[in-house]
């Protein structure tokens, strides 16, 4: 009697390892993505242009225009693709946060 319960936890046991290793390799491939998502936000941050450039950008003293309204269609598309991307990364955080 006392055998066949040890059989059956081990048999559970078995079960719930091979969860675990579910678990690690959904946790592996989060991370990894994770590390391409950041390069990819990386990326689009680093090709938008600078608001000012010169003297006058450096202490905030702009000239008229929106961060988010004018540009060209190259420009909304690149800063949609960010937003994306920026909101992909905290999600995909979240996620990795709560496995």
């Amino acid at each position: 009697m006392a055998i066949q319960r040890r059989a059956r936890r081990a048999i559970r046991g078995c079960g719930n390892s091979n969860r675990l290793s579910r678990l690690r390799h959904v946790y592996t491939f989060l991370a990894v993505l994770q590390v391409i998502i950041a390069g990819i936000v990386i990326f689009l941050i680093l090709l938008h242009s600078g608001k000012d450039a010169g003297l006058s950008g450096a202490f905030g003293i702009g000239g008229g225009g929106s961060s988010f309204g004018g540009g060209s269609m190259v420009e909304r598309n690149l800063d949609r693709a960010t937003v994306f991307f920026a909101v992909l990364f905290v999600v995909n955080t979240v996620v990795l946060l709560k496995i």
